[in-house]
C-alpha cells in the first residue's frame, strides 16, 4: 500500500511542477552571426516569440504576458511572432491588446490558429489582420532600419500543410536583410541554399514534456526531433528555432520552460 501513495505522491508532485514550469518564463539573448550582414545592422535586435495559444487555460498564459512586458522593455529593432497565437477564438481580444504593445512587430499563423492538429481542444480563431502589428501570410513587407532595407517574408500554415509555399521566390536579393518567418522550422529544409539570411520559427514547443538523458533529452511531442530550441545553420539560412510561451492538450511544460529570446545579429563572413 505504501507504494500506491508513493506513485499517488510522484505523480501529483510531476503534474504540479508542470502547471508550474508551463509558467516559468526563460528570457534569452542570443549572439547570431550572419554572412554579409552590413556593418550598419552588426548589433541588431530581434526579439523572436511564438506559439502564444492564447485562450486557453494554462499557466502560459503568465509566460505570453510576462514575455510580451519585457519585449515592450527592451525595445527591440523588430518583433517577430511565428504563430500558433490562439487556441480559441476567445483569446483574441488580449492577443490584440498585447501585441498592440510591440513597435515593429511582425506576426505568421500557425496549424492551431485553424485548429489543424490533434488537440481536440483547440477551436479555429484565424485573424485576417493585427493592426498595428503587421500579420504576414504568403507576402513579404520591408522596413528601414538604421538605412538598410530589411526585408520579412511569412509563410502562410496552410501552403505549407499543402508543400506549396515558396518563401524564397519572394525573397529580395537586394535587401540588406532577409528573414523568413514561418510556425514550421522545417521550411528551413524545403528550401535552396542562401534563400535568407534569417529564418524564424516554433511549433515543437521543445517537447512541451520532455524526460532528459545524457547529452540529450527525449521530446514526448516530437520523438524524432533532435533539437527543440536555439539557433542552427541550414544551407537555407540560419534558423532560430523557439520553444514558444503557451501549452497545448496538456496545460503542463516539463523540461521544456516557455522562452522569450532576443536575437543580437553580429555581421561575419562567408564560410
Amino acid at each position: 500500500m505504501i507504494w500506491v501513495f508513493a506513485a499517488i505522491a510522484l505523480v501529483v508532485a510531476v503534474l504540479g511542477w508542470g502547471i508550474f514550469e508551463a509558467g516559468w518564463l526563460r528570457l534569452v539573448e542570443l549572439e547570431a552571426p550572419v554572412p554579409g550582414l552590413p556593418k550598419e545592422l552588426d548589433g541588431l535586435r530581434i526579439i523572436h516569440i511564438g506559439d502564444l495559444h492564447l485562450g486557453a487555460r494554462s499557466h502560459g498564459h503568465r509566460a505570453v504576458v510576462n514575455a510580451i512586458d519585457w519585449a515592450s522593455e527592451r525595445e527591440p529593432d523588430l518583433v517577430l511572432v511565428s504563430g500558433d497565437l490562439l487556441s480559441r477564438p476567445r483569446g483574441e481580444p488580449e492577443l490584440r491588446r498585447l501585441l498592440g504593445r510591440l513597435d515593429n512587430c511582425f506576426v505568421v499563423l500557425g496549424n492551431h490558429d485553424f485548429a489543424l492538429s490533434r488537440d481536440p481542444f483547440s477551436r479555429p480563431s484565424a485573424v485576417h489582420e493585427l493592426e498595428p502589428a503587421t500579420l504576414l501570410f504568403d507576402e513579404a513587407r520591408s522596413i528601414e532600419i538604421r538605412g538598410k532595407r530589411v526585408q520579412i517574408v511569412g509563410v502562410d500554415p496552410r501552403t505549407y500543410h499543402a508543400k506549396r509555399a515558396a518563401p524564397q521566390l519572394l525573397a529580395d536579393s537586394e535587401a540588406a536583410l532577409r528573414i523568413c518567418l514561418c510556425h514550421f522550422p522545417g521550411i528551413a529544409r524545403r528550401m535552396p541554399a542562401r534563400s535568407f539570411d534569417l529564418i524564424c520559427a516554433g511549433h515543437l514547443h521543445d517537447g512541451q514534456i520532455a524526460l532528459p538523458y545524457p547529452g540529450g533529452k527525449f521530446r514526448f511531442a516530437h520523438p524524432r526531433e533532435r533539437r527543440g530550441r536555439g539557433l542552427m545553420r541550414h544551407p537555407s539560412g540560419l534558423l532560430h528555432l523557439s520553444p514558444g510561451l503557451g501549452t497545448t492538450f496538456l496545460p503542463f511544460r516539463i523540461f521544456a520552460r516557455p522562452e522569450a529570446t532576443e536575437l543580437h545579429l553580429r555581421s561575419c563572413s562567408h564560410g
